[in-house]
């Protein structure tokens, strides 16, 4: 497989120094090797949709927020974050393909974007990270360069990596319209395992709170709900309140992060009774691993404790 990491600090660039009125050109260039990343939309996308659906950084305001994304794009810079996004994809792939004999791999895209600081939801609430990994052959990762972020680089990389080939040809399969909310939690929960055998600690992802990882009634809550079908509700039981209630979802009562602090104990709990990895469990079915760690914590799918 051949992995490509766009130049996005050159593309950003460019968008940077154009005028307004060039701008969406621009971000189309910028996006365009992402194009097929949209194979199931009719016509294609709007590659300027994308990127703001991705919390890509804004074509239009004051020049003091024009200021504050150059800064930021200067600090992905110094942080040497191109090269340190290929090098944890291809220490991610190695672990990867070290116990998955045979692995093969269509050639992966990845788009590394600076997000849009003005966006208070994904610069508070999300922790400046959004990720996109589950289409084959496609990264997107939107950041802004907090120093929790630069720290976690690699980590939120792999993860979606992870995400990548577990969806993959040959892998579990994700239909949009009966896929459930279990298997949303439980490849979170394996993505951040990874992740934490590659890089300790930086694994688990960051804008979830270390009392939400705790709580027991969270994950029994977020239990309640792993046979939710389809995936306009995965912001309620996946992402949190919060986020529900910014994409315009029914809050079911869970914090921020709920559906990664279940996830990431359910898959620990079969890890530790199984002796296997999240590299090894890769494309486990989550039905496999729910019936292994559920008895752990007393619970079953869908009875609220």
């Amino acid at each position: 497989m051949t992995i490509s990491v766009i130049d996005s600090a050159a593309g950003m660039s460019r968008v940077l120094a154009a005028t307004p009125a060039e701008r969406a050109a621009r971000v189309r260039e910028l996006w365009d090797p992402m194009a097929g990343m949209y194979f199931f939309i009719p016509g294609g996308m709007d590659m300027v949709s994308a990127h703001h659906q991705n919390f890509g950084f804004p074509l239009a305001g004051p020049d003091s927020l024009d200021d504050q994304i150059r800064q930021g794009l200067d600090e992905l810079r110094a942080a040497d974050a191109w090269r340190r996004t290929r090098a944890a994809v291809n220490e991610g792939l190695a672990a990867l393909t070290s116990v998955m004999p045979g692995l093969e791999l269509p050639d992966l895209r990845v788009l590394l974007l600076l997000g849009d600081p003005s966006n208070r939801h994904f610069f508070e609430e999300a922790g400046g990270i959004s990720g996109f990994g589950g289409i084959s052959g496609y990264i997107v990762i939107t950041v802004w360069p907090s120093p929790a972020v630069i720290d976690r680089l690699e980590a939120i990389v792999v993860h979606e990596l992870h995400h990548n080939v577990r969806y993959s040809p040959g892998g579990v399969v994700w239909d949009p319209a009966t896929v459930t909310v279990g298997e949303h939690v439980i490849s979170e929960g394996l993505a951040d395992m990874f992740a934490v055998e590659l890089y300790g600690q930086r694994g688990y992802t960051h804008f979830v709170s270390d009392a939400t990882r705790k709580d027991d009634a969270v994950l029994a809550k977020v239990v309640s709900g792993l046979g939710v079908t389809g995936m306009s509700d995965f912001a309620s039981w996946v992402l949190g309140d919060a986020t529900a209630e910014f994409f315009g979802a029914a809050p079911v009562g869970l914090p921020t992060g709920a559906g990664y602090a279940a996830g990431a104990r359910l898959v620990g709990a079969y890890l530790d009774v199984t002796g296997t990895t999240a590299a090894t469990s890769t494309r486990t079915p989550a039905a496999d691993i729910l019936d292994v760690a559920l008895p752990r914590f007393g619970l079953e799918p869908g009875a609220e404790h």
